[in-house]
């Protein structure tokens, strides 16, 4: 047996990109070793050129031409794929792995506002996240030190909640959208084990990183998710490590086969995120600053991300990839979801 050596990344324990990279690496049974800190500061250590922009979790991969560092965790996921062979977390049917593809999207940019929301919006969840990040960094920290860090990470943190468009006008069309997210997977898992089947994709290693801080680190959305859907719950302790699992091939269910439950996640997406992603993307061309539209009958205001941008235009690349036949599948399952609005 050749012991490989572990795959090195820096990050935070309530970072939910953080743990989605972590429980796939558990997964997939990839060696790894994690440090849990600041990737900026284990970048000037290695003498690593640091990814602007730099977050958690950073992978540090070694080549002929030394270190580099990256951090874009769905890249990084078809990176380990080519590395590491087996247990693969992306479906070899081409439909079926578009449809991963845009819950993982939705997982990484849309449902990541639900974690920013709770955990910023409401006082005791600020104080509750303020008290924990900086001691997830160093559980010895100096009292005086870690004091002065709280109060910095949580003014920096409620002050920027505008830039996901967190406000008092926005949180109930927020609330409102995980609870039904919520009652979308509580159904689904009624169903089926993963989003796709019997075997966990990409996309479930998405969800499930943003689940880690709503369900297990969060008071407020901790408590409406126990409310709403107690399979979720589960879910989010069982999917944290599945090495266990044995994969086979017919454990993806095909997408002519897929539950109805699944309708309803697929149409939460196109209810929130295809409007929220149409209304950035014209922003990004026009060189606003801001946009604005209307998601679930209220206005939304927010803050232009041209990498929100990009992460349209990678999901209509990955569609028009598809050969046509294929296209009419996914257009069939994404009939009257909203999805399509997205999609050109």
């Amino acid at each position: 047996m050749t012991l490989q050596t572990p795959l090195k990344l820096v990050g935070g324990t309530g970072s939910p990109y953080t743990q989605k990279m972590v429980a796939l690496l558990r997964y997939r049974r990839i060696p790894y070793s994690i440090q849990w800190g600041q990737p900026d500061a284990a970048c000037d250590a290695m003498g690593v050129e640091k990814p602007r922009p730099i977050f958690m979790p950073t992978f540090f991969f070694d080549g002929d031409a030394g270190t580099t560092a990256e951090c874009d965790s769905t890249p990084i996921i078809r990176r380990l794929e080519a590395m590491y062979p087996g247990r693969s977390v992306l479906p070899e049917d081409p439909a079926l792995a578009f449809i991963d593809y845009l819950i993982e999207d939705f997982a990484d940019e849309w449902c990541t506002k639900y974690m920013f929301h709770y955990r910023w919006h409401f006082s005791d969840d600020a104080d509750n996240a303020g008290t924990l990040l900086p001691l997830g960094m160093d559980v010895s920290m100096p009292t005086e030190f870690f004091q002065q860090f709280k109060q910095h990470i949580s003014e920096r943190q409620i002050s920027r909640l505008y830039v996901v468009g967190s406000n008092d006008t926005t949180a109930p069309v927020i609330d409102a959208s995980y609870r039904r997210f919520l009652s979308a997977m509580e159904a689904h898992l009624g169903n089926q084990k993963f989003m796709l089947g019997n075997r966990p994709g990409a996309g479930d290693f998405g969800l499930h990183g943003q689940l880690t801080q709503l369900v297990g680190f969060d008071p407020t959305s901790r408590a409406i998710a126990h409310e709403v859907s107690p399979r979720t719950v589960a879910w989010v302790d069982q999917i944290e490590d599945q090495s266990g699992l044995e994969p086979k091939e017919q454990d993806w269910t095909d997408l002519k086969e897929q539950p109805e439950s699944l309708k309803a996640l697929l149409s939460e997406i196109g209810r929130v995120y295809a409007p929220a992603q149409l209304a950035n993307a014209k922003a990004v061309e026009q060189g606003e600053r801001t946009w604005e539209c209307d998601i679930d009958g209220a206005p939304w205001v927010q803050q232009t991300f041209p990498y929100q941008a990009k992460c349209l235009r990678w999901t209509n690349q990955q569609y028009q990839a598809l050969s046509s036949s294929d296209r009419a599948l996914v257009d069939s399952i994404l009939q009257g979801t909203g999805v399509e609005t997205m999609l050109f």
